[in-house]
């Protein structure tokens, strides 16, 4: 992945779906004011569209910030949270990975078995 290593790395995701036209100024505003944290901390910041199909990860790399996008196709979604009682939540890097994977790491499920019935 892109983000630095060699460091206790912290990730925070913005819990309420937000506008994915917002660039990284707007997105630095949400994890100051938001999840009041500073986003030029070295910090990773999560964004998740209102389809929970795409996902922002801004950074900020020592003169500028780095804006990740991920998109899943298809008709899968990123797991995430419906009511977001919290602004935002601190993951670990570990979970952070599951994440961008399929995974369910707010309910710790698995990821969905794929069932083939032929391959070719």
């Amino acid at each position: 992945m892109f983000w630095p290593e060699g460091q206790r790395l912290r990730v925070f995701a913005h819990l309420a779906p937000v506008d994915m036209r917002k660039q990284r100024h707007g997105l630095a505003a949400l994890a100051q004011n938001v999840i009041a944290q500073d986003p030029c901390s070295g910090s990773l910041f999560l964004f998740i569209g209102r389809s929970r199909d795409k996902l922002k990860i801004l950074y900020w790399n020592r003169n500028g910030f780095a804006l990740w996008y991920k998109v899943v196709e298809g008709r899968e979604k990123f797991s995430w949270p419906r009511r977001w009682d919290a602004g935002s939540a601190e993951l670990n890097v570990d979970q952070l990975q599951w994440l961008l994977e399929g995974y369910d790491i707010w309910k710790m499920r698995p990821h969905r078995t794929l069932q083939f019935t032929q391959i070719s």
